[in-house]
C-alpha cells in the first residue's frame, strides 16, 4: 500500500501575517491563494516536494456546524496556542532556527535535545499554531 500526507490544514485568523510567516520566514512556496466570502484558504508546501502542503485556511467558516460556543472556544485555544500545530524536519535546525528568530518568530523554545530522543525547537505561528522543527538525522 501507498499512502503519502498530501496536505495538512492550520487555522490563520490574519491571512497576510500567516503568508508572510508560511513564504518569508520558513521559505515555503505558495502554491494557492483562494477567496471566498471574505475568508481566505491559502496553500504553501516545501520546495520540491509538490505533493505535500499545508492549507492555512479560517478557524470555523460559516456553515460548518460549529456552535457559536465552539466557536469561542477554538479562538480562545488559538489565542493560547493550544487549537493546533505541526511538525516539520530540516538538516540544519540552527540555521532555520536562526532565520526564524532573526524574522520576528515567536520562540517557544530554543533547539535542544529532547529527552524522547530528537533535537528539536519550537516557534508560533502569527494564528498560535506550535511548529515543531525536528533536526533530521
Amino acid at each position: 500500500m501507498d499512502i503519502t500526507i498530501h496536505s495538512s490544514y492550520l487555522p490563520h485568523d490574519d491571512p497576510d501575517a500567516s503568508l508572510a510567516f508560511y513564504r518569508d520566514a520558513l521559505g515555503f512556496e505558495v502554491r494557492g491563494d483562494v477567496g471566498y466570502d471574505g475568508k481566505r484558504w491559502i496553500t504553501v508546501g516545501p520546495a520540491g516536494q509538490p505533493g505535500t502542503s499545508i492549507v492555512l485556511q479560517p478557524p470555523v467558516p460559516d456553515g460548518c456546524g460549529i456552535t457559536e460556543d465552539e466557536r469561542r472556544t477554538i479562538v480562545e485555544m488559538m489565542a493560547k496556542g493550544t487549537f493546533a500545530g505541526i511538525n516539520l524536519s530540516t538538516d540544519d535546525l540552527d540555521a532555520v532556527f536562526d532565520w526564524l528568530a532573526a524574522s520576528g518568530a515567536e520562540i517557544v523554545q530554543e533547539p535542544a535535545e529532547q529527552p524522547y530522543g530528537v533535537r528539536d525547537c519550537a516557534v508560533r505561528d502569527p494564528a498560535g499554531n506550535l511548529i515543531r522543527i525536528n533536526q533530521r538525522p
